[in-house]
């Protein structure tokens, strides 16, 4: 097809170009015009209701100009459509679209204990941009304190729905840390939890966790937890070779129990799009036996052992108690958590836990943000 020019747009055989009123011009793709005209979305559903894999050929146009801020193309099969220019401009680059709740992440030491956001949670669950701050502490913090729990059995769950569905795991929809008679967990004992994340056993393991303490009147059983990304940034800087065996090379963990079998692999450092870290996954209690090359365990071991190592250090480390009322909430893949040993016959300690998935959080953010596609 020779390329042609009508009214500020040229047509070429697999697009066309368009000039902008600011004196620059972009190339748009046929195929991608008319999967993304107006009428191919449902005003309703918000879905693509256009199937371009039913269409018989590839998409032509008849003729396209420009009209006043908008480009209008009639094609070959008589449809009509209309693009908005500034729609358009904020394709024309091939940056992926702007997302709320891509935010930066803001890393913490361990005397972060005093500046942790706290939320009521009567507030949380009658204030909108309440929510929304409290979403946005956990997308760049990682933690936040939720105070004035009820002493309701299901306020747990009425809580951590506001920031999504609870998400089961194979400790069931929530769960009850405290000491077991048969244990299926060292959480469910009165030892010392060392630094981990939850459930790494899991392929897709929990992303936002929930602690509720109902309880807490034992000697011992100080909360601890550690940012990892500060920890990861700071290998990053120091031991470049280490942190790029532990974002490359995958680990296995398992969880085996009368009931259940559950196995998977992991990275133990987690980057985001942007390269930037993310998160890691890491327990010791789940670990299963590396299986992998012993020369190479050579080189592994080491960057493994100077990170665990690296989180134990007390410039990292948060310790604090936390009180009957409270609920901590955290990202699982970001925060690694423990607790102190207890003497069990001190008192009582006990705290319900459940999870909620990140991108669940992410969408609860972004439609608080109101910067959906339908508005």
């Amino acid at each position: 097809m020779q390329a042609r020019k009508e009214g500020g747009v040229t047509l070429r055989e697999t697009g066309l170009e368009v000039g902008f009123p600011d004196g620059t011009a972009a190339y748009f793709n046929y195929f991608w015009l008319r999967d993304n005209c107006r009428t191919s979305f449902d005003p309703v559903t918000r879905e693509r209701c256009f199937d371009i894999f039913a269409e018989e050929s590839a998409p032509q146009p008849d003729a396209a100009v420009l009209s006043g801020e908008a480009l209008d193309v009639v094609w070959r099969n008589g449809h009509s459509s209309r693009y908005p220019l500034d729609f358009l401009a904020s394709y024309a680059t091939g940056t992926p679209r702007h997302d709320p709740a891509d935010l930066p992440r803001r890393a913490w030491l361990g005397d972060h204990y005093p500046s942790i956001p706290r939320y009521s949670q009567p507030a949380l669950m009658s204030d909108p941009a309440l929510r929304k701050a409290w979403f946005e502490t956990i997308l760049t913090e990682g933690v936040a304190l939720i105070t004035d729990m009820p002493e309701t059995p299901d306020a747990l769950e009425v809580t951590a729905a506001l920031a999504g569905y609870v998400r089961p795991s194979f400790f069931g929809t929530s769960f009850e840390v405290m000491t077991h008679i048969n244990p299926t967990n060292t959480a469910f004992t009165a030892s010392a939890l060392e630094l981990h994340t939850d459930l790494p056993a899991e392929e897709c393991a929990p992303g936002v966790q929930y602690l509720h303490c109902v309880a807490n009147s034992v000697e011992g059983g100080n909360s601890v937890f550690v940012d990892a990304v500060a920890v990861a940034n700071d290998l990053r800087e120091q031991f470049p070779a280490d942190f790029k065996l532990l974002t490359e090379t995958d680990i296995p963990y398992f969880c085996e129990h009368d009931a259940f079998d559950m196995r998977a692999r992991q990275r133990v450092i987690e980057l985001d799009a942007h390269g930037e870290v993310s998160g890691v996954s890491i327990s010791q209690h789940m670990a299963d036996v590396f299986d992998l090359p012993q020369d190479f365990l050579d080189l592994y071991y080491p960057a493994f052992y100077r990170f665990g190592r690296m989180l134990q250090s007390e410039k990292y480390v948060m310790r604090f108690r936390l009180n009957a009322g409270e609920c901590i909430c955290f990202d699982n893949h970001r925060v690694v958590h423990g607790r102190e040993a207890y003497t069990a016959t001190s008192g009582d300690r006990h705290l319900r836990g459940c999870y909620t998935d990140r991108g669940e959080m992410r969408s609860c953010y972004r439609v608080l943000s109101g910067t959906g596609r339908f508005g």
